[in-house]
Order: C-alpha cells, then structure tokens, then sequence
C-alpha cells in the first residue's frame, strides 16, 4: 500500500501540470464540427499564412467547406503544416499522421502531420502499456527512460510502452509494434496485454494545446524479462516497486522526473489495484486528475 504521505505531492504536481489552460481559444471548425482549439496568436498565423484555406474571426477558425472530402482537407491541411514548418513553427515533425475525427474509430475527416496535431489542438490517441511483474517480492512495475535526444520529454522517465496511433492503424497493433520497438517484447507477449479503460490529458505546451486519449493496458511480464529497445528512443529501464513508481511521479523535476503522462498512467494503475486507499487523504483528488481532459 501506498503511504498516505506520498499523496500530496502526487496532487500538486499534476494538479498543476494538468490545471485549465490560460490561453483563451479558438474552436477550429471543419465540415460543420468543432475539431480543434486554436489559440490567439496561432489563429492570427494561420490568418496571415493561409487566407483560402481558412476562415479565421474572433469565434472560430473555419475550414474551406469547399474542401469537402477526406483527402482535399488532408492535402489542405498538409499545405499548412509544410508552411508552418517552414516558419519554425513545429518543432516535432514526425513525418507520420494522425487521423482528425469527431470521436475515435470514425472515418477521418481529415488526416494531420503528427508535429501539427498541438498547434491545432485536435484530439489525438496514444496506447501505454504498465509492464508488471509479480514475484516474490510482490508487484513490480518497468519503467523506460526517453533518450535525450527526444523531441518530447527528453531523458523523462516513461511508462515500458507508449505510442501514438497513427492514421489508419488498429489499438492492438499499435501495441504489439510499440512493445517491440520499445521493449524488445515479442508479439506474441504483447497480445496479452490486458485493456484497462482510457484516460484523458488536456495541458498547454509550447506547440501548442495537447488533447490526448490514453487506451491503457496492463501487460503481466515474466520475473526473468529484461527489455532490451530496439528503436533508440529508450536508453534505460527500471524495475520499481509501487511505493517507489508513486514516489517518482510525485516528483516535480529533476533527472527522475516521469512525464505527465506516464504519471497519469501510474496513477490510474494504482488507483485502480488499490495500492492507494480509497479512504486515503485526497482519493477523490487523485481519482479526478485522471480525466481532467474529457471532452464535455
């Protein structure tokens, strides 16, 4: 069980990182529906970048509805992000993209470089995996370490597996490559992650409004497993207990500091296995910040 004393620092830490944005926003308004939030500067960028491609006023930014198909929007948009690029404004270019959607699962109604999702804050969708051990001395829990050279949270602590889902990609396959990719996890292994519910993140970044929907999974490990990453983009691994994977995302900085969402999804773990009490002091706390992001 998690000592009580650990719990404060846990809530202030993603309380603030996951507090209301301050910036006021724009809805980005595609085919009738509001995909995106845009705030003030970027709208005033997009107004002077591309003028035929969107019509941008003090309430929204709006789309060319003579775009009226997938693929014209996803070229469209492509235009915008290639420009944006251009000036220095997406730091993250990944060269890959993620499908913009009223909710998740339905036909794209446009696709969007993945480096451009934040600027216009269009929900996105990640797969985590918590890599669990049991043995002998009880619940264990893998941790990764990003490599520095990241564009995202560089040399953070991370959950064992996480990834984006791409355009067009399923929620399992997304899993069974990132655990290889990640972890050195055969495909056979990662098929067994178990799904454990969804979480949502809402924080604003320098690139702009992250909005992002975490598919969580929990993946029971053999007490022998070592990962072994086979991408470059994780440059250590940890195996903790759950007292110390609660310490660490406690933790407001330095060299152990995990990501917001990593912590998230530790967090979620413990709520959900019970490591932390549910008369604990601030339960109902922590239990919110798990879904601070949800759509209203």
């Amino acid at each position: 069980m998690v000592g009580d004393a650990i719990l404060p620092a846990i809530a202030a830490r993603l309380g603030a990182l996951l507090a209301s944005p301050r910036l006021r926003y724009r809805p980005f308004v595609v085919d009738g529906t509001p995909l995106g939030l845009v705030d003030d500067v970027r709208a005033e960028r997009l107004r002077r970048l591309a003028p035929d491609t969107f019509a941008v006023s003090d309430r929204a930014i709006v789309l060319d509805p003579r775009l009226d198909d997938a693929d014209a929007r996803s070229a469209a948009m492509s235009a915008v992000a290639d420009a944006l690029r251009q000036e220095g404004a997406l730091p993250g270019w990944r060269d890959e993209r993620y499908t913009v959607a009223p909710s998740f699962g339905m036909h794209a109604t446009f696709e969007l470089e993945r480096g451009a999702a934040r600027y216009f804050g269009v929900r996105t969708y990640a797969a985590h995996v918590n890599g669990l051990v049991r043995d002998a001395a009880g619940a264990r829990m893998w941790l990764a370490r990003r490599s520095p050279a990241k564009a995202v949270d560089p040399g953070m602590l991370d959950n064992l597996v996480g990834g984006g889902i791409r355009a067009r990609a399923r929620v399992d396959e997304t899993l069974v490559r990132e655990a290889w990719e990640e972890a050195g996890i055969a495909a056979d292994i990662a098929a067994r992650a178990a799904p454990a519910g969804a979480l949502h993140v809402r924080r604003e970044l320098p690139d702009g409004l992250q909005r992002e929907t975490i598919i969580v999974h929990d993946l029971e490990l053999p007490s022998d497993f070592g990962p072994a990453n086979q991408d470059g983009e994780a440059v250590e691994h940890r195996l903790v207990d759950l007292c110390e994977a609660a310490r660490l995302i406690g933790l407001p900085g330095g060299p152990d500091e995990v990501t917001v969402d990593a912590s998230l999804v530790v967090l979620d773990f413990l709520l959900r296995r019970g490591a932390i009490a549910p008369d604990a002091p601030g339960y109902l706390t922590l239990e919110a910040l798990r879904h601070v992001g949800a759509e209203r």
